[in-house]
C-alpha cells in the first residue's frame, strides 16, 4: 500500500519551492546594493569623463 498524501500540503508545498525559485531569479536579476548601484554609476561615469577628455573635435 502506498503512502498518504495530504493533497493541500502537497500542492502547497510545490507552490512554495516554485515561488522560492521565482525568488532566487529576481535576486540574481535586480538583487543588487545601494552602495554596489552607485559604484556601478560612478565607474560608468569616470569612464565617459576619461572618453571626453581625449575627444580631438565634436
Amino acid at each position: 500500500m502506498g503512502e498518504v498524501v495530504n493533497f493541500r500540503r502537497a500542492r502547497k508545498a510545490r507552490d512554495r519551492a516554485a515561488a522560492g525559485r521565482l525568488a532566487d531569479a529576481n535576486r540574481a536579476k535586480f538583487g543588487r546594493t545601494k552602495a554596489e548601484r552607485e559604484a556601478a554609476g560612478a565607474d560608468k561615469a569616470r569612464v565617459e569623463r576619461i572618453l571626453d577628455g581625449a575627444k580631438l573635435e565634436d
